[in-house]
Order: structure tokens, then C-alpha cells, then sequence
């Protein structure tokens, strides 16, 4: 979902569990603005390699909307955990998926309906990583 040329970057158990409900798709960037896109073009690395400021599953994110200046936190979850009260957004929203693979710092260009808007991941942290 990202218009970014800079690689997505998952670990083994990620692009598993992502593959599993959505098959990768190599269409034109024009049609690319989903999941399947990004999944396409997704560099996996073992998990021990990704690096711990990564967007993954679990991860609690905030991120800064560059054009209004506002900051959101979330986690990213599977569907079937998905909470908006809880701030829990699923992987297959587009504004996660836009973002599932970049890491702290990264400026990601997401395509909405209404134009282009410009993300910057600000904060990563991965507990469930932390933990394994």
C-alpha cells in the first residue's frame, strides 16, 4: 500500500500467518494498494533477523500523520483480535498494511480515495517479540 520503493520486511511466522488468508499479488502499483501488494513484494528474513524496531503482528505502533501533525497509537493485530476500543486495528486494514514491515523513522506514502497521505512510523515496540 505504500508507494515507497523501499522493501517490506517480515519475519518467517508473519508472512505464514499473512499468506494464509491472503495470497500474494505482483499487479502494477496503481492496482497494488493492498495486502496482497505488499506481501508481494516482501523481503521475509528468519525472525531472529528482523530487526526489533520492525512493524510486525503485535506490534504497538504510533505513527504521525505528516500533513495534520497528529499522532495515532495502535497495535496491529490478526482479524479475529481486532478491537477499535481497544485500539487494536486488524492487519487488513489498509492503514496497517500500508505500514506492516517498516521500521521506526521510515516516511511511508499510503493512497486513499481523497489523495496521498504521508505516515511517519515514529515509535515501534514489539512485546510479543520481546517475550519469545
Amino acid at each position: 500500500m505504500s508507494t515507497n520503493s523501499n522493501p517490506v520486511i517480515l519475519c518467517e511466522t508473519d508472512y505464514k500467518k499473512l499468506t494464509a488468508i491472503v495470497a500474494p499479488d505482483k499487479k502494477t502499483e496503481e492496482q497494488g494498494n493492498t495486502l496482497a501488494h505488499e506481501l508481494s513484494r516482501a523481503v521475509v528474513v528468519k525472525d531472529e533477523a528482523l530487526p526489533a524496531d520492525t512493524i510486525r503482528i503485535g506490534s504497538a505502533v504510533r505513527i504521525l500523520d505528516i500533513q495534520t501533525g497528529k499522532e495515532k497509537d495502535f497495535q496491529i493485530v490478526m482479524p479475529a483480535e481486532a478491537d477499535i476500543h481497544a485500539k487494536k486495528i486488524s492487519i487488513l486494514t489498509p492503514m496497517a498494511a500500508a505500514i506492516i514491515g517498516f521500521r521506526t523513522g521510515d516516511t511511508v506514502s499510503w493512497k486513499m480515495p481523497s489523495g496521498l497521505k504521508e505516515l511517519e512510523v515514529v515509535a515501534v515496540e514489539n512485546i510479543m517479540a520481546a517475550k519469545a
